[in-house]
């Protein structure tokens, strides 16, 4: 397994690769791997010859308040992970390779990204794809698995591969849970122990609005409400947004009638957890 720390190396590398005829897949991540980024890895890995996985905690993508210097970091432990998973390559790049001081080129989505995290987050969508197209410059992949959990980000992805004619494929990866439930994500590591326990009223909202959909209701507004209730309970639970949306839009939706994307954002302190479900009346 090589360590490429260069974009220039790497985009070298990736073009001999493809000049030879090997197809690439891709795993884009910010590090701090857990189950649901291997999970991802063995997707590619089964559709590649040359699985390159990059790591990088992209400053672009975090607001002037959040966390991005007290991120999780371990590259020791994700380098041992990447080679368990049989990764070919992994790119880590510095942040001052990966953008100039004086850069001023940015890639917006303007349609699906004023919602759910992007309404909380200002700017970190223009982060997020501009970040996602370097990359996809520098390793030149044939195929990019993306993990549910990040919803949003992930519709927003397959969009700007799609007007901007990316030649990637995009993999959808499934969200991957702990036993108890609550969504893999590398920022769980924040969360005392009261509020990792706590945490689960996540996957127990969501749980609730898909019970209530399947016994008939079908107004946004009442399952809303039942599921701000359930987290309200719970101590030091602070509800970000619960959004209901059209699955392939985005669209904020009153009454359900097709494939709907139901996102919420909660926050334990500082710490702040996604999650999701589509609901399929």
């Amino acid at each position: 397994m090589k360590i490429i720390k260069s974009p220039e190396e790497m985009q070298r590398i990736a073009l001999d690769l493809k000049r030879s005829g090997k197809t690439i897949g891709f795993v884009p991540t910010m590090g701090f791997l857990h189950e649901g980024h291997l999970s991802l890895m063995r997707v590619a890995r089964s559709q590649c010859d040359v699985l390159v996985v990059s790591i990088f905690v992209n400053p672009t993508q975090f607001g002037p308040n959040e966390d991005l210097d007290a991120y999780p970091r371990d590259f020791e432990r994700d380098e041992q992970l990447c080679e368990s998973e049989l990764a070919d390559i992994v790119f880590y790049p510095e942040s001052g390779n990966m953008f100039a001081g004086d850069a001023s080129v940015w890639v917006d989505e303007d349609a699906l990204s004023g919602v759910l995290c992007g309404e909380s987050r200002p700017g970190h969508f223009r982060g997020v794809c501009t970040v996602v197209a370097k990359l996809f410059n520098l390793v030149q992949p044939d195929l990019a698995v993306f993990g549910e959990k990040d919803a949003q980000q992930l519709r927003i992805i397959e969009r700007m591969v799609r007007d901007l004619n990316f030649p990637v494929q995009i993999i959808r990866g499934p969200i991957i849970r702990e036993a108890d439930g609550l969504a893999m994500s590398s920022r769980n590591k924040y969360l005392t122990a009261e509020q990792r326990k706590n945490a689960l009223c996540l996957r127990k909202a969501l749980d609730l609005a898909s019970e209530r959909m399947a016994k008939g209701e079908r107004r946004v507004s009442n399952l809303r409400k039942s599921m701000v209730d359930l987290i309200d309970a719970v101590p030091e639970a602070e509800v970000d947004y619960i959004e209901f949306a059209d699955d392939g839009t985005l669209e904020p939706l009153k009454n359900i009638s097709g494939r709907t994307l139901v996102a919420l954002a909660v926050k334990f302190g500082a710490t702040r957890l996604i999650d999701n479900a589509v609901l399929i009346p």
